[in-house]
């Protein structure tokens, strides 16, 4: 398999959390959920480099994390931006050039499994992208600006996409470059992929693969770890 760079933007606030610490630096059981989350991809025998994209504030915090960690994998924290996207881009300057994919992960997603991000590896390599992700499970519904219901999509085309987030490092700094030399901010990385033609593949994975954004969430990952009080 290709060496795989790992960029976990860690920058976000812990406003919807109800914190005044960021979401990445809370602590779940004895580690913060960023530390849960690198440690799965430590796990993975291909991950040659992993980058943290934080505020500037918080990055002695991350380089004394780094310090505790027992491994052979190339390191590396940058500065983030206003946007998730610029903190993305500065990290994509630092991917080592032996590289030849680079994974996109939630720093709040940490129970991703390592087979999946393996799989989603595999994917990337022969086509081009790859996401992983689970099939919609509720009734989707459009609305318009007074949220009156437009539509109903046909659920059985509709997934809920996660991270990893894995492409050809090639196809995803050209992704990047074109949405930031037009001013396109996208919602995901696979987007910006999208939007100049580039192949992905959905890849499925598992609900325990949560996003840690509210209190509710907390609790589930105390639960899912055994350290729920």
């Amino acid at each position: 398999m290709s060496k795989l760079s790992v960029i976990i933007p860690a920058a976000g606030s812990g406003e919807r959390m109800g914190s005044d610490i960021p979401k990445p630096f809370i602590r779940v059981g004895n580690k913060t959920i960023l530390e849960h989350t690198i440690s799965r991809f430590l796990e993975v025998p291909d991950v040659a480099q992993i980058i943290i994209a934080t505020s500037k504030s918080y990055i002695p915090t991350i380089k004394s994390m780094f310090e505790q960690l027992s491994t052979d994998i190339q390191l590396d924290v940058v500065e983030g931006g206003a946007e998730r996207q610029f903190s993305i881009y500065n990290a994509l300057k630092l991917v080592s050039a032996e590289c030849e994919l680079v994974a996109v992960h939630d720093a709040v997603r940490p129970f991703v499994r390592k087979q999946l991000i393996e799989e989603c590896c595999e994917v990337a390599s022969n086509i081009g992208g790859a996401v992983l992700g689970v099939p919609a499970k509720d009734t989707i519904k459009k609305v318009d600006a007074d949220k009156v219901i437009e539509s109903t999509p046909d659920r059985s085309v509709l997934w809920q996409a996660q991270t990893p987030q894995v492409f050809q490092k090639e196809l995803l700094v050209k992704a990047y470059e074109s949405a930031l030399g037009e001013n396109f901010i996208g919602t995901d990385d696979a987007s910006l992929v999208e939007r100049i033609g580039g192949a992905i593949q959905m890849v499925e994975g598992d609900r325990e693969n949560l996003k840690i954004t509210y209190p509710v969430d907390l609790k589930v990952a105390e639960l899912i770890l055994g350290v729920g009080k």
